[in-house]
């Protein structure tokens, strides 16, 4: 999930194809063999989020999440808020955190400049594992939530993602939700593009669980803990979460502020 979202997909791309809901009768997210918790975060402190957005291509003050964190995590749009790149990114608002920091990721225009020197964060940055995500999606059109990991780009080449829940908010209906999953390669030439949009039957306005289970050369994508999609490929480096609430175009229209909820965030080596 980068920016460069307004009116399409990140960095240029254009959206994954959509597909039904796939689940695997009796492949459930609950079969934890071979895995441990390592942690379930309900965000009572940020010690291993920095609640900024890529402050990097623009600044620290202009990038500060806008979220209460008393009782799980609500990241949201105000109808105050101005955009967080307005240079490089147009009209797109955002509230988001990262578990990692590195000057010059993601990189999704190439004309991007660095405006604000940073310094490197590393809070959180697994290789391989299990990770869960209990969150409300919002139906506004405007709006998108979104949980995904990206490449540290220590080595520009390990700058793949996977997108373990991304979901528009013109995808969100009583009876189904269109969540998208999946991985782009961006800078990493051992990666290919494998990315879609699963219509999952569930009203995506309430809490669900959304999953994927990272391993050697393999994503499997879980929507409570029904598996909904895999990915015969893998990147084989550490990752970082960025987890967001998006806003776009010019126009301030619907109620404000806009929240995303989120329960509780869990990892599992």
């Amino acid at each position: 999930m980068e920016a460069g979202l307004a009116g399409a997909d990140r960095r240029g791309r254009r959206g994954g194809r959509r597909s039904g809901c796939r689940a695997a009768v009796g492949v459930t997210l609950g079969d934890m063999t071979g895995r441990e918790l390592e942690f379930e975060d309900r965000f009572t402190t940020l010690d291993r989020w920095y609640p900024h957005y890529l402050p990097h291509w623009s600044s620290r003050s202009a990038t500060a999440a806008r979220y209460r964190n008393d009782n799980g995590l609500v990241l949201r749009i105000d109808a105050d808020q101005e955009p967080w790149c307005p240079e490089f990114d147009g009209d797109t608002r955002v509230s988001g955190l990262q578990t990692a920091l590195t000057e010059g990721q993601s990189r999704f225009r190439p004309d991007l400049q660095v405006r604000e020197k940073q310094q490197d964060l590393r809070l959180y940055t697994p290789t391989y594992g299990r990770f869960e995500i209990r969150c409300k999606a919002i139906d506004d059109p405007s709006c998108m939530v979104a949980l995904w990991m990206i490449g540290l780009e220590d080595v520009p080449e390990r700058s793949a993602e996977i997108c373990i829940a991304e979901i528009f908010g013109k995808h969100v209906y009583p009876a189904n939700t269109g969540v998208g999953m999946g991985l782009h390669p961006f800078g990493d030439p051992r990666i290919t593009d494998e990315f879609e949009v699963v219509d999952v039957p569930i009203d995506g306005r309430e809490f669900h669980v959304y999953g994927a289970d990272w391993q050697p050369g393999r994503v499997d994508f879980f929507v409570d803990g029904d598996l909904v999609n895999t990915v015969h490929q893998a990147p084989d480096y550490p990752m970082q979460f960025q987890l967001a609430v998006f806003e776009f175009g010019p126009e301030r229209t619907g109620r404000y502020p806009k929240e995303f909820e989120v329960e509780w965030f869990r990892a599992y080596r």
